[in-house]
């Protein structure tokens, strides 16, 4: 992965090349209304770019519809289980559909934020200290070793849904059981105070880091796609130093998952200056609050630009 040589990332595919286009979004998980919405912003900007594309809502005629229509390839645009967790990338690899974003191993992978942590472990990247809650007692058991404040997160669920900041025994056991309404397995990790950056990929290059606002506890659902008073600030306010650090974690850690084509990638920064990584997201939001198309802006490519660059990373990876 390389960074900085935003010149490389644009498309050079006429839009015709690249086919008749399927933009799979909706789907049936928690992040549905999300999908719609990023769907449909796709779906216009590559039809305005002259591109031959069509939507599909996914649902329980998926299959059919995918073996009954001509598709070239297919534009991967759904949040969530279904189709960020590798199931929808396996069965386009078995009907030969070449598609947007990672392939099912990454994808697999980052959808299951405590392996994604373990991989990051392994290779000495840094990631905040985490337990994983089953019972009351888990809960009791993390307090004593991690301490308070925390973060409770369902390990198998995007866009911050099903999370909560606690400060004592009797929130984070209240935090497990809201929380495993989502998700079977359940994380919870030592609560990082400090800034919070996000960082794109896009075609093996990093993108320009974006740093968050919120008067929110933290970057949370709503904060990220309704509310009008969350900051966003590229320049992202790091010295040069820093930044390039930054930069380079990002390289490292979406490389050790196997990151390809697009995707956003979450850190926070301690009062030490030590960047921690929480997680990596392979089909990120295109909505008018999403933090992807910001940072192709800052690169240079406004929304049909990045959208098409996502479609030609498609063609070079599997033809």
């Amino acid at each position: 992965m390389t960074v900085n040589t935003y010149d490389q990332l644009f498309s050079t595919i006429a839009p015709k090349d690249f086919g008749r286009v399927a933009v799979l979004f909706g789907g049936k998980s928690a992040e549905r209304e999300v999908s719609l919405k990023s769907g449909n912003a796709v779906l216009e900007a590559l039809r305005s770019a002259g591109v031959n594309a069509f939507g599909i809502d996914v649902g329980d005629d998926l299959l059919t519809r995918l073996m009954s229509e001509k598709i070239d390839r297919a534009f991967i645009i759904l949040h969530g289980r279904g189709g960020e967790d590798g199931s929808m990338q396996g069965l386009l690899e078995c009907l030969d559909i070449p598609y947007t974003g990672s392939g099912i191993l990454a994808s697999a992978l980052a959808m299951d934020k405590l392996r994604t942590k373990q991989v990051w472990k392994s290779l000495g990247i840094p990631t905040p200290h985490h337990a994983v809650l089953a019972s009351e007692d888990d809960c009791i058991s993390a307090a004593t070793e991690l301490g308070f404040p925390l973060i409770v997160k369902p390990a198998h669920e995007g866009s911050s849904i099903g999370m909560a900041k606690v400060s004592s025994v009797e929130e984070l056991i209240g935090a497990w059981q809201a929380a495993s309404t989502y998700d079977s397995q359940v994380l919870v990790e030592q609560w990082i105070q400090g800034p919070e950056f996000t960082i794109a990929t896009l075609r093996d290059q990093v993108l320009p880091p974006i740093a968050l606002g919120t008067p929110h506890t933290f970057y949370d659902y709503d904060a990220k796609y309704v509310a009008n008073d969350t900051q966003y600030r590229i320049p992202c306010g790091l010295d040069a130093a820093k930044e390039a650090e930054l930069i380079d974690l990002t390289a490292r850690a979406c490389e050790a998952i196997g990151i390809s084509g697009w995707g956003r990638l979450d850190v926070m920064q301690d009062a030490q200056g030590k960047f921690w990584l929480l997680e990596v997201n392979t089909t990120p939001g295109m909505t008018d609050h999403s933090l992807v198309p910001m940072a192709a802006r800052a690169a240079g490519l406004d929304f049909q630009q990045l959208v098409l660059a996502i479609l030609a990373a498609s063609v070079e990876a599997r033809g």
